[in-house]
C-alpha cells in the first residue's frame, strides 16, 4: 500500500492538478489540516527535480497564506473554531502558558516552530489568539517556512536521483522514519509549551 501510494505521488507530480492540490494541503495544513504538505513536496521534487524550487516557492506562499487564515481564527475566531481546533490537536491546557511565552519569545516561536515537524497551525491560531503584530506573524512566517521548503528543494534539486534511488530501495524505512520524526515533533510540542 505504501509502495502504490508513493508511486501514485510521484506519476501525479505531472498532472496539472498536482500542483493545486500541492498548494492546498500547504495553505490547509498551517491552519486546520493535520497532514504536512512534506507528504506531496518530496515525491513531486523526486519525480520533477527541476521544478523543486518552484514547488518549494508555492508551499511557502500558500502555507503563508493558510497561516494568515489560522491568525485571524486565532484572533477572531478564537472562542469558536480556535479553541476548537486546538483542542483536537490535544493543546487546549497550554495555549494560555505559550500566549504568555508570545510576550518575551513571539518571533523565536514562530521561527523555530515554523522549521520544526510541530504542527504549523498551533503556532499561527496562537499566535492570532496571542495577539502577535501581524506583520512580524507575516515575516517570520515567510522566513521559517521559506527555509524549510528552500532547504528540501536544494537537496531534492541537486542530489534527487541519488536521493529518490535511495528511498525506493528501502521505502519502508524512510516512511517509518519519517513517522517517528513527526510523532516526536508533536510529543515535543507537548511538552515544549
Amino acid at each position: 500500500m505504501l509502495r502504490r501510494a508513493y508511486e501514485w505521488c510521484i506519476r501525479a507530480a505531472d498532472k496539472p492538478y498536482a500542483v493545486w492540490l500541492l498548494g492546498a494541503v500547504s495553505f490547509a495544513e498551517s491552519s486546520i489540516f493535520p497532514i504536512p504538505p512534506d507528504t506531496m513536496l518530496i515525491p513531486m521534487s523526486l519525480a520533477r527535480p527541476q521544478r523543486a524550487w518552484f514547488f518549494a516557492t508555492l508551499c511557502t506562499l500558500t502555507s503563508v497564506a493558510g497561516g494568515v487564515l489560522g491568525w485571524f481564527i486565532g484572533a477572531y475566531l478564537y472562542d469558536s473554531i480556535g479553541m476548537w481546533l486546538i483542542t483536537i490537536y490535544g493543546y487546549g491546557n497550554r495555549v494560555e502558558s505559550f500566549r504568555e511565552a508570545y510576550n518575551h519569545w513571539g518571533a523565536w516561536i514562530i521561527l523555530l516552530k515554523g522549521l520544526t515537524p510541530i504542527p504549523y497551525k498551533i503556532v499561527t491560531i496562537t499566535s492570532g489568539f496571542a495577539g502577535y503584530n501581524i506583520w512580524m506573524f507575516i515575516l517570520c512566517s515567510f522566513i521559517a517556512r521559506g527555509m524549510r521548503f528552500y532547504l528540501a528543494a536544494f537537496l531534492l534539486s541537486r542530489y534527487g536521483l541519488r536521493i529518490r534511488a535511495i528511498i525506493e530501495e528501502r521505502l519502508t524505512f524512510w516512511f517509518t522514519i519519517s513517522v517517528v520524526i513527526l510523532v516526536a515533533g508533536i510529543i515535543a510540542a507537548l511538552y515544549v509549551f
